[in-house]
């Protein structure tokens, strides 16, 4: 897989979390120079550790080589300065889903990078590309590349433009997803949510209150799913994988776009957060992973 007509030979990651750290492997191991700029030097080394630690995974399991493994880790560079992204072709902004944070990295990097031709590209999960691209001074380069959690594995990506989003750069994206990184793209409008979001979203809330009303047992209704509807996770151990605080930011943003109870975050997700109960990150949610 090659870069050649994408024009996207050096990559930035804005935030190396679970999903921006995923991304950046994904970047590195096909073979992209990938910087990855995080808040602080203890944010970036638990970003490179995590990184590492998932490659060592693919190594152990086969699924890279000795070479691919080490030629991946040498792609990788880790930083707290926006300056350093200055000369990527493609940025990934992949932040907590928070509008202002958003708008706020986008105006950093208006201000930094300097070809004019760069992509600029938000991993939001619901907020509108057109409220993020305004942001900047150039809404055209702008563009939804929305990757889902485990980047690395999982197949499919949402390449979403907004209606000031230059068409060459949806051209360029979607050949960059499909080509470079080997995904399978669905082409969203820019709508709240998207395709997926605006499926998945109203199914957790729904499990959610299902659990919280006594109808069923977090297992039962996560059994029910898998063995009775072929679904691979239930939605209740899938809602603690995403992460149960960015599950309620992303019902917050369906809700305030839609207006339908069905986005509405259920009073046991606000209390969960409230009391840090995330999901796997934290070791507890609907299950305790202690």
């Amino acid at each position: 897989m090659g870069t050649q007509g994408t024009g996207i030979q050096r990559v930035a990651v804005v935030g190396g979390g679970q999903m921006g750290g995923g991304v950046a492997e994904l970047t590195a191991k096909a073979g992209l120079p990938t910087v990855v700029k995080e808040i602080s030097p203890e944010a970036a080394e638990r970003s490179r550790a995590g990184i590492q630690k998932s490659l060592d995974r693919g190594l152990e399991r086969g699924k890279l080589d000795e070479a691919a493994h080490a030629a991946a880790l040498g792609n990788l560079t880790f930083t707290t300065d926006f300056a350093d992204l200055a000369d990527c072709d493609l940025v990934v902004e992949a932040v907590i889903e928070s509008f202002d944070l958003k708008a706020e990295i986008f105006r950093a990097l208006d201000e930094v990078i300097v070809s004019p031709d760069a992509v600029l590209a938000t991993n939001t999960s619901s907020i509108p590309i057109i409220d993020i691209a305004m942001a900047t001074g150039r809404p055209e380069q702008v563009i939804g590349l929305h990757f889902f959690n485990p980047a690395p594995v999982m197949k499919l990506v949402e390449v979403i433009p907004s209606v000031r989003t230059d068409e060459a750069v949806t051209t360029a994206v979607t050949a960059f997803a499909t080509d470079v990184l080997d995904k399978v793209v669905v082409a969203a409008k820019d709508r709240a949510g998207f395709v997926v979001n605006m499926l998945l979203v109203p199914y957790l809330n729904a499990a959610m209150r299902m659990y919280a009303d006594g109808h069923a047992t977090a297992a039962d209704i996560d059994n029910g799913m898998k063995l009775g509807a072929a679904h691979p996770m239930g939605p209740l151990e899938l809602s603690d994988m995403i992460g149960l605080d960015t599950m309620m930011l992303v019902a917050e943003t369906l809700f305030a776009e839609y207006g339908d109870d069905f986005y509405l975050p259920p009073p046991l997700l606000r209390r969960m957060v409230a009391a840090g109960h995330l999901g796997r990150k934290t070791g507890r949610g609907f299950y305790d992973y202690s």
